[in-house]
């Protein structure tokens, strides 16, 4: 009998489950930290503009706000803008930390812009752009400039250039359920499909580099049974995406399941799930190759790899305790170092690494839904993200570990139901719900850098 390698897998297969009440669920993002207050200025325009371009240079000064007010965990931005000045005083913004000029102007019939950050406590110009503005594509050129704005102050790379890759039912036909890979900006603009199997896929994975995809395709396959008639079964089968040609091949096919891959950290293997042996176990491939080593060995199922930044340990969703919860071990060898890190819900689900791999966000069935949690990986320290918010996730940290990515779905009635894709800060701040009417959305994935 044919079976479905995603976390159905282990929830369905668990007869009993058994909450562990001794296990303190401390809930965050309640605690109020010191922010940095920082100001826009109105947008100076000293330029003609062409038919359209006056709109972009709106969308433009609105993104740059947008887009600060993502860190509002580090930043508060003033809802008053101030009028623009070529050499503003410091003393005018002395309740300020920053203040953010912007200037629109033409040069050689183009038109330019000049952003500008003052450091208002120290007195000093942070930094100061001066580029041709890309009208054609003002959305990439804002997020550009945001970054190095917010970069000049804090040292770091922000997510304003970052993408996300999800999943979405919106070609469904009636019964013919469907779901293919899309993929949008970190704010959920530009979306665009990047599948058209007319299938059902599952798990996306992107490479470290951001320019392939793995992903796993339920297809139909003939096989000849014991009688020997031939009748027709439902294999996963895993597959390999190139971004930039929008060429794909198949990776792996064993009968069965072949699922829930995600890249090594050079890009040059793939952990995956393979149930050709019966029950499910996680194998490191190589992918230029094709050998498979097995990591785990265990006669109940394991699933849902995933590896953190150096490669030395790797989380995923066993079912050897008796129900689905998180587990790690160091992948080097077969069943080295198992260690069980999550003892909270009826079962768990999507365990993933932050970036500095210090901590794992995962979901977990509570209260008769799921919940966001997060845990140190060494098992201590459990956080509780989300409550009362609908059934939440399929959690995913941004690059800069501020963030999480997850799926929401809010029961309207009986027959209804919206699974929309929302972020929040890694205290469980909900920033905001970045997509509406696409369908259902599952697995939200985000780029690297």
């Amino acid at each position: 009998m044919f079976k479905l390698a995603i976390h159905a897998l282990l929830i369905i297969s668990m007869n009993t489950f058994a909450q562990d009440d001794s296990v303190t669920i401390v809930a965050v993002g309640d605690a109020e930290k010191e922010k940095d207050s920082i100001v826009f200025s109105k947008v100076e325009e000293q330029a003609k503009y062409k038919e359209g371009e006056q709109k972009k240079i709106k969308e433009l000064g609105q993104l740059l706000i947008d887009d600060f007010n993502f860190y509002r965990h580090l930043f508060e931005v003033s809802e008053k803008r101030a009028d623009y000045e070529g050499d503003p005083g410091f003393e005018k913004y002395k309740s300020e930390r920053y203040l953010i000029t912007s200037r629109i102007f033409e040069k050689e019939k183009e038109l330019w812009g000049e952003f500008k950050i003052y450091d208002v406590v120290n007195k000093r110009l942070a930094e100061s752009i001066n580029e041709k503005i890309w009208i054609n594509n003002i959305r990439k050129f804002g997020h550009s400039v945001a970054n190095r704005l917010y970069k000049a102050v804090t040292g770091n790379e922000s997510i304003f250039n970052t993408k996300i890759v999800f999943i979405s039912d919106r070609t469904s036909r009636k019964n013919d359920l469907r779901k293919e890979i899309y993929i949008m900006d970190f704010d959920g603009h530009k979306k665009q499909r990047i599948t058209f199997k007319n299938s059902l896929i599952l798990s996306p994975a992107i490479s470290p580099d951001n320019k392939k995809l793995l992903f796993t395709s339920i297809e139909s396959r003939w096989k000849r049974s014991k009688d020997g008639k031939p009748r027709k079964i439902q294999n996963l089968n895993l597959y390999i995406y190139d971004l930039a040609t929008r060429q794909q091949r198949v990776v792996s096919q064993a009968e069965g399941i072949n699922s829930g891959a995600i890249f090594s950290t050079n890009g040059e293997d793939i952990y995956l799930t393979l149930s050709n042996l019966k029950n499910a176990d996680i194998f490191k491939m190589n992918l230029a190759t094709g050998k498979k080593k097995r990591v785990t060995t265990h006669f109940l199922d394991d699933v849902d790899p995933h590896i953190n930044q150096d490669g030395s340990l790797m989380t995923f969703l066993s079912g050897r305790s008796g129900k689905a919860m998180i587990y790690t071990m160091d992948p080097s060898s077969a069943e080295k170092d198992v260690k069980r890190i999550s003892f909270v819900g009826r079962f768990n689900a999507s365990p993933r690494f932050s970036p500095d791999g210090k901590e794992i966000v995962f979901a977990s069935w509570v209260d008769k839904r799921f919940d966001i949690y997060k845990i140190d990986s060494s098992g201590n320290n459990l956080a509780r993200l989300t409550k009362d918010f609908g059934s939440n996730e399929e959690p995913w940290f941004s690059p800069d570990g501020q963030f999480i990515v997850f799926t929401s779905q809010r029961v309207i009635s009986s027959k209804k139901a919206e699974q929309d894709i929302y972020i929040m800060n890694r205290d469980g701040e909900i920033i905001k719900k970045i997509t509406e009417n696409y369908g259902k959305t599952f697995t939200p994935r985000w780029s690297n850098f």
